[in-house]
């Protein structure tokens, strides 16, 4: 797995230590940088999936009963009887009342298909390629980071920092949570350098959207 090509980032920015939590564990602490100007944030939307299989499903179902429901009334134009599907389809629409419960649960059914279908359509999907910034000399290029490769990234920086004993790294497309064990230093020793590290880890990944960073340290579990 490749990892992205860093680029030159300011310093580290400073962040103040917030208070202990009784159980021993350090608090949550937010970097959220001011955005800069278009050029130096590099506005990039998100990746618009394909989505050929439900495409692909959908199209086939409806060439399939279009298809069908064509040849019968050809074939009951030429003189034919209808279908017996058809048939018994009318009748049944015609004598079960509108409270029957296969009446509700196939409009329930065609609701909640529809809804499903218009959600593909207006989201971008794709949630795991997170876009990366645009230089000004690349305009018909594009660039995303996979979002697995990004943790990896930043899990590797805060194994470095010295304490840490274990790591958990998610990340999101407006947040990067870090939860970790530290089994010796101080407790916001540890989590101002994890603060540190990761921060200068996000913004030498070069993403579109800078996510803010949570960081939450804590001892390790005690056993028996």
């Amino acid at each position: 797995m490749s990892e992205p090509v860093k680029e030159s980032a300011p310093g580290g920015e400073p962040a103040g230590p917030p208070g202990a939590e009784p159980d021993g564990s350090a608090s949550d602490a937010a970097d959220r940088p001011p955005p800069g100007t278009a050029e130096e944030e590099g506005a990039a939307g998100r990746f618009w999936s394909r989505r050929r299989v439900p495409a692909g499903l959908l199209a086939l179902v409806v060439a399939a009963g279009a298809g069908l429901l064509l040849f019968d009334i050809a074939s009951v134009r030429a003189g034919r009887p209808a279908m017996r599907w058809r048939r018994s389809l009318a009748d049944e629409l015609a004598s079960r009342p509108l409270d029957d419960v296969w009446v509700s649960a196939g409009a329930a059914a065609a609701v909640l298909v529809g809804a499903w279908l218009v959600v593909l359509a207006v989201t971008p999907g794709l949630r795991n390629l997170l876009p990366m910034r645009r230089r000004a000399d690349a305009t018909g290029v594009r660039a995303g980071l996979d979002r697995d490769a990004a943790e990896l990234v930043l899990r590797d920086r805060a194994v470095a920092v010295s304490g840490v004993q274990s790591v958990r790294v998610r990340v999101r497309r407006s947040r990067v949570a870090v939860r970790a064990e530290s089994h010796f230093r101080e407790l916001e020793e540890v989590r101002s350098d994890l603060h540190t590290a990761l921060g200068d880890g996000i913004r030498e990944l070069g993403l579109a959207r800078r996510p803010a960073l949570s960081v939450r340290v804590r001892r390790p579990a005690r056993k028996g």
